[in-house]
């Protein structure tokens, strides 16, 4: 990103934060489900790949099936959007109210064993209202912030998180995994969003049918600690949001590590299967696109 581009981006979520939760919330809704659907008939990159994401996941959606599925999908993008930005002032025990839940125990009986747990889940529904429910249960967790530029971008993404009970930690690499080391020997909880791998070199994993890579650290944690691996779904209802925690994944040792990340491929592409319109990778995904895209790269393509 440009530091042009850097600075934009930064005014626009400033705005964003300023401006939204002052909006009537029906108003507020109307105008980013417009700004999706504008978008969805744009079709611009980004939305042709959600599309080709999303005919991986439901291979046997037509092609007018098929950018249905894209135009629920921004608008559920819209929405995850449109509720970050009126979070940090809503009502947060109304908030956490409106959440539904599934599975809770496995998370409780992981914390009563002492080693922490390591909720991994995929970028479906809204993480963050997710997250502000968790703090109401079972008080603040850590989880990692990717670096933005500019730093102040990075800040206005740490500070959001943090307004909702979150401990942030920088991801930079050996430091931050230490730091979360640390958190589960404390007995914590520690969220990580699993589904995409920033580094391009995560571990290979079959996903729909076909490779990707996901990030190894929430196993490797685990296997570290000895803290619970628990997958997690989050999506959408009607009147708020719907968190399931699935039961744990044992991984004791690091030859388990990629068998446990595939595990947790395969229960978050059950989660995507039943609500693939939730899921929102606007993104190069699987390692056949992002080979493709490399290829065309050196070769000075597109």
């Amino acid at each position: 990103m440009s530091s042009f581009a850097g600075r934009l981006a930064d005014f626009g979520y400033a705005t964003g934060w300023r401006v939204v939760p002052k909006l009537p919330s029906s108003l507020a809704a109307s105008l980013f489900a417009v700004g999706a659907d504008l978008a969805a008939r744009k079709d611009g990159p980004s939305v042709r790949q959600l599309r080709k994401n999303l005919a991986r996941v439901v291979p046997q959606a037509d092609a007018g099936e098929l950018v249905d599925l894209t135009r629920r999908a921004m608008r559920s993008y819209a929405r995850y959007w449109h509720e970050a930005f009126w979070l940090p002032r809503s009502d947060h025990d109304a908030v956490a109210a409106r959440v539904d839940n599934t599975g809770l125990e496995y998370l409780e009986a992981a914390l009563e064993e002492g080693n922490g747990a390591v909720i991994a889940l995929p970028h479906t529904g809204n993480w963050d209202a997710a997250g502000l429910w968790l703090v109401k249960q079972s008080g603040s967790f850590v989880t990692v912030a990717e670096k933005l530029e500019p730093p102040s971008l990075y800040k206005r993404f740490v500070e959001y998180r943090e307004s909702l009970g979150f401990e942030v930690v920088p991801s930079d690499g050996s430091v931050s995994f230490r730091t979360l080391l640390r958190a589960l020997r404390d007995n914590k909880v520690i969220c990580l969003v699993g589904d995409r791998d920033m580094t391009r070199s995560g571990l290979p994993v079959t996903f729909f049918g076909e490779e990707t890579r996901f990030p190894a650290g929430p196993a490797r944690l685990a296997a570290s600690t000895g803290a619970a691996l628990l997958p997690a779904g989050t999506w959408f209802t009607e009147q708020g949001w719907n968190v399931r925690i699935h039961p744990r994944i044992r991984v004791n040792a690091r030859d388990e590590i990629h068998p446990a990340t595939q595990a947790l491929a395969d229960i978050f592409a059950a989660d995507i299967a039943a609500h693939p319109t939730d899921w929102h990778m606007l993104q190069k995904f699987w390692s056949a696109d992002r080979d493709a895209a490399d290829a065309d790269s050196s070769s000075g393509a597109g």
